[in-house]
């Protein structure tokens, strides 16, 4: 029998029930159901009780056949690739399970029944989902249409427990120093950008940092798909983007929600990451005295991200690059970048002051650096502009 028959005939059981359909209940019935079933008469108890297990999270539980995998605090991130391959993280190593869904359709119910859960869509129309369940974490789904390999199911977990600094301190991510160093800075109100590759921990840490955010002050906060967990201000409000419909209607863009945060006196604007034309609006929000504001973004070293941050800008609007590289110097204080190490750790691996516009370009005042040997250690150079800490009344390290 196939598996979506079994499904259908233990919810017709079910209907059956005069009792109140409980997890205990419908383990039972699904037990006997598998026991009675004549096609599992020579199976072995095993295959027979992850059968059981593979129905009743089918039934019962919102991720299907990788709910195990949810409720493992070991495994940090599900990778569903088509119907026959699903890959973990766990412990920072990826590792191929023995999990495979029956099918195309099993497959995307799942998915469609994630996104539906957040008022988003997935079809052939529009083939891109990213969504978060309701523990935080995130999910990104991509539909056959386009994936050529089968639906692809991709979904990072949340932490049950908050990280904070001390964690990433006492598992090496950073120093105590650098740490208390930053926290300094967004106590002060310097504006601070994270850069980073895939799961180098950006939204981790721009979660850590604004723990340090003071509590009477108001903050927006703006995500694609919201992540943040940001708990000691009571003056916050959170916006989160929003898809179009299938008339192609109801798209709220970040570059929207940014502007239209500008009007709702924020202290501080949080931008969960930049991808394109927003940029222009998370700059122009930091030169225009939204001190303390704090944003993520995708790249390779400091450097790095910065020409993408010019690149990004120049996508969105024709402005001589001199113009470009004055307001992202003004704009952004402080870059600090991450990486994932070969063993799965990840690390600070600088942080820099952006210290102005020299000979046309961005200058970068390094102040801390990661070396493989010795982890992250200071330059020695020190902060160039004080003006913030000063006005803080923080300069001799309160």
């Amino acid at each position: 029998m196939e598996f979506q028959e079994m499904i259908a005939e233990i919810r017709r059981l079910l209907i059956l029930q005069e009792n109140e359909i409980t997890d205990d209940l419908v383990m039972e019935v699904i037990e006997e159901y598998v026991l009675d079933a004549c096609a599992m008469e020579m199976s072995h108890p095993k295959e027979k009780q992850r059968l059981v297990n593979r129905i009743f999270y089918s039934l019962r539980r919102e991720l299907d056949i990788l709910q195990p995998y949810i409720e493992d605090e070991n495994v940090s991130e599900i990778m569903v690739n088509g119907i026959n391959d699903v890959f973990i993280e766990a412990r920072g190593t990826i590792l191929k399970t023995d999990l495979k869904f029956d099918s195309v359709e099993h497959l995307e119910e799942l998915i469609r029944r994630l996104a539906a859960k957040v008022h988003r869509e997935i079809n052939e129309l529009n083939p891109i989902v990213d969504a978060r369940l309701e523990d935080g974490s995130r999910v990104n789904a991509v539909y056959k249409n386009i994936a050529l390999n089968g639906p692809i199911l991709t979904i990072r977990k949340f932490p049950e427990n908050a990280i904070t600094m001390d964690t990433l301190i006492a598992s090496g991510s950073i120093t105590e120093e650098a740490a208390k160093f930053l926290a300094k800075l967004v106590k002060a109100g310097y504006n601070c950008f994270i850069s980073g590759g895939t799961s180098s921990g950006k939204t981790t840490f721009l979660n850590v940092l604004s723990n340090y955010i003071p509590s009477n002050e108001r903050v927006i906060v703006i995500e694609d798909s919201a992540e943040l967990q940001i708990r000691q201000i009571s003056n916050l409000v959170r916006l989160e983007c929003k898809q179009a419909n299938g008339q192609n209607r109801g798209k709220i863009s970040m570059e929207d929600l940014i502007r239209t945060s500008l009007r709702m006196r924020p202290d501080r604007i949080i931008v969960g990451e930049v991808r394109g034309k927003e940029v222009i609006d998370m700059i122009q929000a930091m030169n225009t005295g939204h001190d303390g504001s704090l944003s993520t973004g995708h790249g390779n070293s400091i450097k790095g991200m910065l020409r993408r941050l010019e690149s990004m800008f120049l996508q969105a609007a024709d402005y001589p690059i001199d113009a470009i590289r004055a307001q992202i110097a003004e704009g952004i204080d402080v870059i600090i970048h991450l990486g994932r190490l070969s063993d799965g750790s990840r690390k600070v691996l600088e942080i820099a002051e952006i210290d102005g516009i020299e000979n046309g370009e961005i200058s970068v005042n390094p102040l801390y650096r990661y070396r493989p040997s010795r982890g992250l250690l200071s330059t020695g150079n020190g902060l160039n502009h004080t003006e913030k800490l000063e006005l803080r009344g923080m300069m001799d390290g309160n």
